[in-house]
């Protein structure tokens, strides 16, 4: 028997002994083991990518608040000299100008002196000597403020300090620095090396780590269809336990699951065919030994003739009558848009159904009663809808007691209709209950023979009930009657 399974949550086909779909099957193992791979690799470098990010922002920015504290000391220092030499008033002091020479020489940068008139009295490239200078840098100054400025773009820092008298009552210039930041660029590039350097290591072994680590997520998986195509070897399977992970054993359970339904439905279609073969080979046989026994007399006596050729009918009709129910299975067992539905009052359908079984219930002296609590018009298929309550009420008046009842009832909401059948006959047994719907099962199968009953009559039933996306209830106690609900759609959806 080919069969074909998909278990979809576990993202895992389970298929026969098809060679080509079990290496897709490993495809999509190879598949899931790349994304893994890729995945925490992903998860280890993006971090690792920003954590060596913050760090080499931080140290370059550290560093450069160091070397601005650095210059400042020493440009304060200067600042003092150049204040207590009355510099300002004598910018020929050649002790101070060497020391700004040196200064300027030191920070690869640029010195200027700006007296109180803003002219400018020292320029260590001499370019703007004697210039004014208004700058704002300048006015802050002369306001009592110091300023630190960082040109990144152009690589340099500006510093400007206020030179004070020698009594520190009044600023009486302004001194201004440029100091050239090439080597800390030089120092970033050198530190940027090493972040690089030490990013390829780390990368290199998340590599490694995601690949071991992939390898052995996957492990379980491969466990799992190692097991499958063990499982695949017998005729339907053998049930498989692996359960590493939650995943795994949600897979595994799923698939034992679907293998016990398909174990069930197995032995039901075998049961189906050996209840079949029985059942058809049961009037064969009837009309063989009747035919037999004909040919096997020399004289027949008309009546027994008539008699023997009478018996052989009634079992050509119980064969017809086998082979349609089948066919009405098979026609049923097909998709529901075969369906011909059409809106029908459904009070009208159930008095005639119950107008054409009531001589039926007449050989019996069984009551047939219909309540309806309202008019019900629904949207359903009426010969097949028709066929089902016919099967119900007419097993109800089979089943029953001499003078007994059967009251069919009819009631309905919003949203559904409920046909509810009623009797006060043998009832079924609790063990039985839950076999009444299966094909062919009879509970008493002596007098089911002698009713005229196929055993397919509810199995049919219920058929036609699921077909309309209705439900099929019992309720019933031995001795004391059964009753059975059915709930179908007001509207039929397809």
């Amino acid at each position: 028997m080919t069969r074909s399974m998909y278990i979809r949550n576990g993202a895992l086909a389970i298929f026969s002994k098809d060679k080509k779909k079990r290496g897709r099957n490993l495809g999509r193992l190879k598949s899931l083991r790349i994304i893994w791979f890729v995945m925490l690799v992903l998860v280890g470098t993006v971090p690792v990518f920003i954590v060596n990010y913050i760090v080499y922002a931080i140290s370059t920015d550290n560093e450069i608040q160091s070397r601005i504290a650095r210059i400042q000391n020493q440009w304060m220092i200067v600042a003092n000299q150049v204040s207590k030499s009355g510099y300002v008033d004598n910018p020929q002091n050649e002790v101070i100008n060497a020391e700004l020479e040196q200064m300027a020489s030191l920070q690869d940068g640029r010195v200027i002196v700006v007296n109180k008139s803003f002219r400018t009295i020292k320029d260590t490239y001499e370019i703007d000597s004697g210039k004014y200078n208004i700058s704002e840098a300048v006015l802050q100054c002369f306001s009592g403020e110091r300023k630190v400025n960082y040109r990144r773009g152009d690589k340099y820092l500006d510093f400007a300090q206020p030179i004070y008298s020698a009594d520190n009552t009044e600023v009486v210039g302004v001194m201004l620095l440029s100091s050239s930041t090439s080597s800390l660029d030089e120092l970033a590039e050198k530190l940027r090396v090493r972040i690089r350097l030490l990013e390829t290591i780390e990368l290199v072994i998340l590599v490694v780590i995601s690949a071991v680590l992939s390898h052995w997520m996957v492990r379980p998986f491969r466990r799992i269809t190692a097991s499958l195509n063990h499982a695949t070897e017998n005729p339907l399977g053998e049930e498989i336990k692996v359960g590493n992970f939650v995943e795994t054993r949600q897979v595994s359970e799923a698939y034992n699951k679907t293998l016990k339904q398909l174990k069930r439905l197995d032995e039901s279609r075998q049961q189906f065919v050996s209840n079949v073969s029985h059942e058809l080979k049961t009037p064969i046989t009837s009309i063989r030994v009747l035919a037999d026994s004909l040919m096997s007399e020399d004289e027949v006596p008309v009546e027994l003739y008539r008699e023997f050729m009478s018996d052989i009918s009634e079992e050509i009709d119980r064969e017809s009558q086998i082979i349609e129910d089948l066919l009405s299975l098979v026609r049923l067992d097909k998709s529901s848009t075969e369906l011909n539905i059409t809106q029908i009052n459904v009070n009208e359908l159930l008095e005639g159904t119950l107008k054409r079984l009531r001589p039926i219930a007449k050989q019996k002296n069984v009551d047939l009663i219909l309540e309806s609590f309202r008019p019900v018009v629904a949207e359903v298929d009426k010969t097949k809808f028709t066929l089902a309550v016919s099967n119900l009420v007419e097993n109800a008046i089979k089943y029953n007691n001499r003078d007994g009842w059967v009251k069919v009832s009819l009631n309905a909401d919003h949203k559904f209709f409920y046909v509810k059948v009623a009797d006060n006959g043998i009832g079924i047994p609790e063990e039985a209950q839950e076999h009444v719907f299966e094909r062919f099962f009879r509970v008493d199968k002596a007098r089911s023979r002698e009713a005229g009953g196929t055993g397919l009559g509810l199995a049919i039933t219920r058929s036609i009930v699921y077909s309309h996306h209705g439900a099929i209830k019992l309720y019933s106690r031995e001795n004391e009657g059964t009753t059975f609900t059915v709930r179908v759609p007001l509207i039929y959806i397809a």
